[in-house]
């Protein structure tokens, strides 16, 4: 028989990406498993709360909802095994005041813990600042995406940037390299996206295709606008004016120019190409990176710019780009 192991509570805030989705849905994809017997068993009981209210599990959450999670049990054999405090990762911090928190996330770590995983982003900060009253994320990043993360210190600041975002407001802007060669200067692609779940139990996302009835697409809109080509590859400046899960991802593989490392709507043979490589033709991760993110501070009202350099390992390839087109441009 196994025996069992608790997780603590847990508070989170609803972004963008959760907006519309049903408590008992939201609660079953972060915890897989954990029998939804249980779950419903929690909502009814009042121990999952939205806002400080009980719910019941048809509620449908709303961007800014504050949803609180009790203590859930898992198998033994399932469970997620806690984090030592040595091992707690040492975030850059690109910007901090008693109402903002922007740090620089690395590659290959999720924002929040879940299913899997026990202390993501937000779990580490929390532990690593047990004096701070509040702590939450303002938006979500991938877990194979690197770059500027903005979390909030102070619920007003956290409800005001939510404002901004809906409001579109707040500009976020990536750095993503395809495979191709892209030609537009500047290209506007406006595709509604349909979420999924693939017969493995994995959440994933295609366009709207407008023939299931029971899906709710979600319309979402980025610009892409060209920095530098290659005779491969193109690294492009992504502005997203919607902020859907995988929208980048999904978007550039639909038009044919797949993110490059990207392992779930990417050109798998090249990214095994790309991973066996060595040196600067080396490439072990998805070239998704965030960027530049500006927004109006939700206290002075000051505008600012928050901006994360490159990754050595994506600097990297880059100048592995640079060198390869310098030499073919000499040889002929």
């Amino acid at each position: 028989m196994n025996t069992q192991s608790p997780v603590s509570i847990v508070k989170e805030c609803i972004g963008e990406e959760e907006n519309d989705q049903r408590i008992d849905n939201f609660l079953f994809k972060r915890f897989r498993n954990v029998p939804k017997s249980h779950i419903y068993q929690l909502v009814r009981s009042g121990q999952v709360r939205v806002n400080g209210k009980r719910i019941d599990a048809c509620y449908r959450l709303q961007s800014g909802d504050m949803v609180r999670i009790p203590p859930i049990k898992t198998a033994e054999k399932n469970a997620v095994k806690q984090i030592a405090p040595v091992n707690f990762f040492n975030f850059t911090i690109l910007y901090e005041d008693d109402a903002l928190l922007v740090i620089d996330k690395p590659s290959g770590m999720a924002v929040h813990g879940g299913s899997g995983i026990s202390f993501g982003v937000i779990e580490q900060l929390r532990t690593q600042h047990p004096t701070w009253k509040f702590l939450e994320l303002v938006h979500r990043l991938d877990r194979e995406t690197s770059g500027v993360l903005l979390l909030a210190k102070k619920r007003s600041a956290l409800v005001d940037l939510h404002r901004q975002i809906r409001d579109g407001l707040m500009e976020k802007h990536y750095r993503v390299m395809v495979k191709g060669e892209w030609r537009n200067a500047k290209q506007h692609v406006k595709l509604a996206l349909d979420k999924y779940v693939t017969t493995a139990g994995e959440r994933r996302v295609m366009v709207a295709s407008g023939t299931h009835k029971d899906s709710k697409p979600m319309q979402a809109h980025t610009i892409f606008t060209l920095q530098k080509s290659w005779k491969n590859f193109s690294l492009l400046d992504a502005e997203i004016k919607t902020g859907r899960t995988h929208q980048i991802r999904v978007h550039l593989s639909h038009i044919g120019f797949p993110i490059a490392g990207d392992d779930k709507y990417g050109d798998f043979e090249v990214n095994k190409q790309l991973a066996k490589a060595s040196g600067a033709n080396k490439l072990a991760r998805m070239f998704l990176h965030a960027h530049t993110l500006r927004i109006t501070h939700p206290v002075s009202g000051v505008r600012m710019q928050l901006q994360s350099p490159l990754s050595m390992d994506l600097q990297k390839f880059i100048d592995g780009l640079e060198r390869a087109q310098a030499s073919h441009t000499r040889g002929s």
